[in-house]
């Protein structure tokens, strides 16, 4: 019969109340480790039950076995009557375990432990209970279990088994050490109970997990303090699985740790090194991105608050602050310090403890800040107490509010550069609770070094581009003078984001009779040396220009002026002449962009002028343009910084130049804000000139005109009108000198030129006389003789006018002569 048919005593029962040999355990909680193989057998031999166990060793099935008389059918005939000799002996009352070779089915020899107990059967039949066990399965399960207990006891590893209330069931010597407590401690008890101090409830949380999902954990991480170390932090690595039989049933959790405390420290120390490197690093590509000494300093406050500090200031000495070199600090004297910058990582309460920015103090000589300034040492405070933090302050009523913000860690480092100390910087720590250390020391060393270094250069450029400033402006128009029939308005701005100034210039210079030049231009190159160079050319353009050369010449000799500077030293130029009385501009380029001139209805044009090489390229002529200014139109003249922007056509620069200045119903100062605010809102890479002007009617009682034309009383009708003039114009305390010398102009013009053709009187900020005639030939101071009857027409007129000279025309030439107005009379 088979087993589950079969009502009688099962086996496990004996096997619990039956005799031990030493042998392996057969079972383990209901799991079968080796087959167990069980028959029944009636006083003659006969097999009353055969198991599926039986079965599976010997390869007799429950049928074949069953029925039959065991020595028969598991033994050889060589072997039966030992058997049967035992058998009767077992059956006698005297139960046997042993070894003993049976047949198998198949003909070979199995060799098989057993135990038989003879029992009582139904009515007192007496029957034999025999189990079986194959020898070399058992031996093999003795030598795993003993393996698996020599591992558990005897290896380094800490190693624990907990059930599935996350008890501890057993764990081995090793994790008992890495606890400091014996493993009787442990039994029946969790992880948190046993051990407080660590974060038991992040491991717990995790082996629930592994029950609950089955999926093992490697190097899980856990840290903190046990009874066994309770002063040091240490870490262990821990692997989690779940333990189950082949069915399936959970039993519980295993583990195995390892103290990795070493390993987790030199993992922290590569941690804070990495994250140092990566503060370093986002330091050095955040500080000193601008050459401005405050941005600076801000710069460095943001790197590190609130990464290495919650609070944190620089301040840089009150001398260097105001353009002095730094000094060393005499032992006998204090320091005053203004605050740059203040940062900190939350409302800490700090600002009522330290300088506001701009706020100045001032340090005594014994003081500690004074003293870590004269060294250039670091100045450490890793714990601060009110002792200490009293040593620390500026004064004393700073104390109170440093203590009450938490104040606990200190650390000064001075801002010295090229060694110079310039300033010193502050980092305070309060939430963040650990305390500033020597590698912290270190790391501040870096970030202020690098600091320092962008704060000298901040402060070596400051100096030098005001100096540079101070030059540029020095070299520019410091007043424009008022021009008769010419509203004038500019601009100059240098540049917002270059290092260094430009070379852009430009001038407003009177020329004689109430003609006005205007002239821009455009070193190219920053620096000093470009706005020296831009001086020279600018004086030189002045000159030129006052002599009544026309453009065209004036940018011929820029051009050998620049040649004669030094080689590389170029300029952009335009030069531009307006007669008020012709409304007439004479423009030369070279090299320059065009100007922009808008009709009196509000239309742009540019002045396309005839193209020139900038100034000191050398041996090319330049040509000049000639156009007549309608009343109320006007004129753009400006540097490529207006117009020019990075990655954008220097013609769409222009064209919005035009189209702002086309907006109607503005003035000149309203159109050169306009023109600032559409095109340079952002700042600008260069510098800026641009000038504008625009045409005015010319007042009638200012001018005067007298055709000189017919026979030759020219000379008298020009004295009578002169003197009518004046009279008009009520400057006839000015009529004698201006007869005499309007006589000597014509009769000159009558004697030495083909024929006189205009007399003009023109009063501005002077008197103007001037006389026009068809000759090429400029008149000359001749000297002559004490009986010389003529020859002394020019020298009059040299020493009665203030300024004379001449100028060639298109029609001849044109010679004048001024005369300063009474006081009041302009």
């Amino acid at each position: 019969m088979r087993r589950d048919e079969w009502d009688a005593p099962d086996a496990t029962d004996a096997d619990a109340t039956a005799p031990r040999t030493g042998a392996a355990p057969t079972r383990l909680d209901g799991h079968r480790l080796v087959p167990l193989a069980t028959a029944l057998l009636q006083d003659d031999g006969l097999i009353l039950h055969w198991s599926e166990d039986a079965e599976a060793l010997l390869g007799w099935t429950a049928e074949e076995a069953v029925g039959n008389h065991a020595a028969q059918l598991l033994t050889d005939d060589r072997d039966r009557p030992e058997v049967l000799e035992l058998f009767a002996r077992i059956m006698s009352g005297k139960g046997w375990t042993g070894v003993f070779p049976v047949r198998h089915r198949d003909g070979r020899t199995v060799e098989l432990e057993f135990r038989t107990y003879p029992i009582s059967g139904p009515g007192g039949t007496l029957l034999l209970l025999a189990t079986a066990s194959d020898t070399a399965a058992l031996h093999r399960v003795e030598a795993d279990l003993a393996v698996l207990d020599g591992i558990f006891g005897q290896s380094p590893i800490g190693m624990a088994v907990y059930d599935t209330e996350l008890r501890y069931v057993r764990l081995n010597e090793s994790l008992a050490r890495m606890n400091g407590l014996p493993v009787a401690a442990h039994l029946g008890r969790r992880i948190s109970s046993v051990l407080p101090g660590i974060n038991s409830a992040e491991i717990e949380h995790l082996m629930k997990q592994v029950l609950a999902s089955g999926r093992p954990v490697v190097d899980a991480r856990s840290h903190g303090r046990v009874p066994g170390d309770p002063r040091r932090d240490r870490a262990w690595s821990a692997s989690y699985f779940r333990l189950e039989d082949s069915t399936g049933r959970v039993f519980g959790v295993c583990s195995s740790i390892i103290d990795v405390t070493e390993r987790f420290q030199a993992e922290a120390r590569a941690a804070r090194a990495q994250e140092r490197l990566a503060t370093i690093a986002e330091a050095t590509a955040r500080i000193g991105t601008t050459l401005d000494l405050q941005r600076t300093a801000e710069e460095l406050i943001e790197a590190v608050v609130p990464r290495f500090a919650d609070f944190a200031t620089v301040d840089l000495l009150e001398t260097v602050l105001r353009g002095a070199e730094p000094t060393p600090i005499p032992e006998d004297r204090g320091v005053q310090l203004r605050a740059v910058a203040v940062g900190e990582s939350y409302e800490t309460g700090l600002v009522h403890a330290v300088d506001t920015v701009g706020e100045v103090s001032e340090y005594a000589p014994g003081r500690s800040y004074t003293q870590c300034l004269r060294s250039g040492r670091p100045l450490l405070r890793s714990h601060v107490d009110e002792e200490v933090l009293r040593g620390l302050v500026a004064s004393p009523d700073r104390v109170a509010p440093g203590l009450a913000a938490g104040i606990h860690s200190y650390l000064m480092l001075p801002v010295t550069a090229r060694g110079m100390v310039l300033g010193g910087a502050e980092f305070i720590r309060m939430r963040n609770p650990e305390p500033f250390t020597a590698s912290d020391v270190a790391l501040a060393e870096e970030l202020v070094a690098r600091t320092a270094l962008a704060i000298d250069n901040a402060r070596l450029y400051r100096r030098e581009r005001e100096t540079a400033l101070t030059l540029q402006r020095s070299l520019l128009p410091q007043e424009i003078h008022r021009t008769l029939g010419l509203e004038i308005a500019y601009r100059y701005l240098p540049s917002s984001v270059t290092s260094e100034v430009g070379g852009d210039w430009f001038d407003v210079v009177p020329l004689s009779c109430g003609r006005v030049a205007l002239v821009v231009g455009d070193v190219m190159g920053h620096g000093i040396r470009a706005a020296a160079t831009m001086g020279q050319l600018r004086t030189v353009a002045r000159t030129l220009a006052t002599l009544d050369m026309p453009p065209e010449q004036v940018l011929t000799r820029l051009d050998e002026t620049a040649s004669g500077i030094g080689e590389g030293q170029f300029a952009t130029c335009i030069c531009a002449v307006y007669d008020p009385l012709e409304r007439t501009l004479q423009i030369a380029s070279a090299g320059h962009l065009p100007p922009v001139w808008v009709t009196p209805d509000g239309t742009p044009h540019r002045i396309e002028t005839p193209p020139g090489v900038p100034l000191g390229v050398g041996g090319v002529a330049f040509e000049s343009i000639r156009f007549v200014l309608p009343e109320g139109g006007m004129v753009a003249l400006y540097t490529d910084g207006l117009v020019e922007r990075r990655g954008q056509d220097l013609d769409e620069g222009i064209d919005l130049l035009a189209r702002t200045l086309s907006g109607p119903g503005r003035t000149l100062e309203e159109n050169c804000d306009a023109v600032l605010g559409a095109l340079v809102s952002g700042g600008s890479d260069d510098d800026i000139a641009m000038i504008m002007a625009r045409v005015l009617p010319l007042p009638t009682d200012r001018v005067a005109t007298l055709p000189l034309t017919g026979d030759g009383r020219l000379p008298g009708k020009a004295r009578r009108f002169t003197r009518a003039t004046l009279a008009d114009w009520g400057l006839s305390a000015l009529a004698d000198y201006a007869e005499l010398l309007v006589s000597e102009l014509v009769t000159n013009a009558l004697l030495h030129a083909d024929a006189p053709r205009r007399l003009r009187l023109f009063r501005d900020r002077v008197l103007t006389l001037e006389v026009a005639d068809t000759g090429g030939q400029t008149p000359q101071l001749r000297p002559f003789a004490e009986q010389d009857e003529g020859g002394r027409g020019m020298f009059l007129v040299s020493e009665l006018a203030q300024r004379w000279g001449s100028r060639l025309t298109r029609e001849g030439k044109v010679v004048w002569a001024e005369l300063e107005l009474p006081f009041g009379a302009g």
